[in-house]
């Protein structure tokens, strides 16, 4: 007799497969499918860039906010179990509700696509919710640019948290990089003689490669870290050498008493660079913003290099 398919517990682990791809391999009910599953995990890594925070984020929904449907077979869940795991979320939690509402679509879609079953209850549960009221627009908390230098202030004399992670947090500031560009910062991308850090297209929220030019409060804390001497390749690594986790920036954020997001830093920075004149092409380019015109775009690959290190080199005046 052939197994059920359920979705099990998503405790068990396996050495040779991704977290994720186990998950996943178990959400299709253990039935040996490894290949598939991490064939499905391999079609999701194209869209991540390394280090991203997703696997982690796709287990924490399941465990969060799909519990109920882990140990039913997938071919017996109505959409009213569905619902019943989305209602309490879907208007205290929106941005939470709609990431589960994707999720738990992603594996009913996979199910589907394997014959486990016919349709996909997430659709039909969803009708029986209220529409969106148009205030889930959730946007990244961020102090006003003239409040970013006492909070960098406040993060260098931080003590009790990990310098790597310190460190980070000032060069998230001072470069305006995205988070994870900055904790998967390698040192073969630094160039410190040219001041010019080139962040490959794979780590790249746009997938085209970007070169950051770095100030001289962005190559001090560059020469900081390269004084902790450790053998990773990474400009921050974890006490374990390996990629500091999403959380230990945010920690380092918390323990400084920074009213801010690490994403809100770009938009500190884009605020004063408005303020002071900044032209927006430019300002854009700083943030790695890919513009829509093709003719913008060769005007910044030709000439906003140079600019834009003025313009970040001011930044790094301006905060001190």
């Amino acid at each position: 007799m052939e197994p059920e398919r359920g979705l099990p517990l998503l405790g068990k682990r396996a050495p040779d497969l991704p977290r994720l791809a186990v998950q996943l391999d178990g959400l299709l009910g253990g039935l040996g499918e490894r290949r598939d599953a991490a064939k499905t995990i391999e079609l999701h890594r194209e869209a991540w860039k390394a280090g991203s925070p997703l696997p982690e984020q796709w287990e924490s929904t399941f465990r969060l906010h799909a519990a109920p449907l882990l140990d039913k077979p997938v071919d017996r869940i109505e959409s009213a179990d569905v619902l019943r795991c989305l209602a309490p979320i879907w208007n205290s939690k929106p941005a939470a509700a709609r990431k589960a509402q994707h999720r738990i679509t992603a594996v009913f879609r996979w199910c589907i696509g394997r014959n486990y079953r016919p349709d996909n209850p997430v659709e039909r549960a969803v009708v029986a919710l209220p529409k969106a009221n148009g205030h889930t627009t959730t946007h990244h908390r961020a102090l006003p640019h003239g409040e970013v230098s006492a909070a960098l202030r406040a993060v260098r004399g931080t003590t009790d948290t990990h310098p790597s992670a310190v460190l980070c947090v000032e060069l998230i500031v001072l470069t305006a990089v995205r988070p994870g560009e900055a904790r998967g910062a390698l040192w073969d991308e630094i160039d410190m003689d040219a001041a010019r850090w080139t962040i490959p297209a794979s780590r790249m929220k746009a997938g085209r490669e970007f070169v950051v030019p770095l100030s001289a409060g962005a190559l001090d804390v560059l020469d900081r870290a390269r004084k902790l001497a450790t053998e990773s390749p990474l400009v921050f690594p974890s006490r374990t050498g390996g990629p500091l986790p999403p959380k230990a920036p945010l920690r380092v954020l918390k323990r400084a008493g920074a009213a801010s997001t690490l994403h809100g830093f770009r938009s500190s920075a884009r605020s004063w660079m408005a303020e002071s004149g900044v032209p927006a092409e430019v300002a854009e380019a700083c943030l790695a913003h890919v513009p829509r015109s093709q003719v913008v775009q060769a005007y910044q690959r030709s000439d906003l290099l140079t600019r834009r290190a003025e313009v970040m080199q001011a930044w790094s005046e301006y905060l001190g």
